[in-house]
């Protein structure tokens, strides 16, 4: 499967996970640890159920295990930021600040061997252009950005992290094998904190919704990782794919968005496609 057919299923996935993490944030009233618990220990029994359909490889050495508390440390901070961040930014405009690890992540694909091509820095700044309109739409006066401005920027370094470890250490383990076990020590870590028996009293409907919401997140996760494989900026390019997705769906609802909004959502259609031209079309 291509990376762009490979980025297609992960923008499907991730957009039904994110509608859900801002209903589990903003209406079902978990807080960061649960929010984490709940994440993280239903991720981790659907990847391990996946295991037997995936090519998995794991060489006992230090790098390895660096990888497995990298990636910890990582999925840590997205999970428990993001519940902060949800709290004051809508999935959307998340996804809109998320976009500017762009030029980090297609920097570091050309430091790591990839052809610098200028159509394509292009193409990364109108999409980046495009995602200043969107963000610059949800910051009128509704959005405390003081409040959020650290855990943002940690979420942000979480994200852009996560794609550069599973990356740079798939020659010492799989990126299942480098997901799984973190995932289980953010688990168990989490857990008296959490208090799971805890989760479900306080609100059942919501915690079964949240982990059957992991069922395309880790699908999700899984063709990701395929995609990081192939390129940083691809991986990078999913989010604002996931944006104009989001938009889409509330155009199908009827809600109100603003003209920076639309214009912005315009923009980075244009900047998301031209890249994917640029690569295949363009690439002799």
């Amino acid at each position: 499967m291509g990376a762009f057919a490979l980025m297609l299923a992960v923008t499907c996935c991730y957009t039904i996970s994110s509608l859900s993490d801002k209903f589990a944030v903003s209406k079902a009233g978990f807080s960061g640890n649960e929010f984490t618990f709940l994440m993280c220990s239903s991720m981790s029994v659907f990847l391990a159920m996946s295991l037997p359909f995936q090519e998995i490889y794991f060489r006992l050495s230090w790098q390895a295990f660096a990888a497995i508390l990298i990636i910890a440390v990582c999925k840590m901070l997205e999970f428990q930021m993001s519940a902060l961040v949800l709290k004051e930014l809508s999935a959307f405009e998340l996804k809109a600040w998320l976009g500017t690890t762009l030029f980090a992540s297609y920097i570091t694909d050309i430091i790591g061997g990839a052809e610098a091509k200028i159509s394509r820095f292009i193409c990364i700044i109108i999409t980046a252009l495009g995602l200043v309109f969107i963000a610059r739409s949800g910051s009128r006066g509704k959005v405390n950005y003081r409040k959020i401005i650290v855990p943002l920027i940690l979420y942000l370094a979480a994200k852009y992290g996560y794609g550069l470890v599973i990356k740079s250490f798939s020659e010492y383990a799989s990126p299942t094998m480098q997901l799984l076990p973190a995932l289980i020590i953010i688990s168990v870590i989490i857990a008296p904190k959490a208090v799971p028996k805890n989760i479900f009293i306080k609100n059942r409907s919501g915690a079964v919704k949240v982990i059957l919401a992991r069922i395309p997140n880790t699908i999700g996760m899984l063709a990701e990782n395929a995609v990081i494989s192939i390129s940083l900026a691809d991986y990078s390019f999913i989010q604002p794919m996931i944006l104009v997705t989001l938009f889409t769906i509330g155009l199908i609802r009827k809600e109100t968005y603003s003209r920076l909004n639309l214009i912005g959502s315009i923009i980075c259609v244009i900047g998301v496609v031209s890249f994917q031209l640029c690569g295949h079309l363009f690439a002799n």
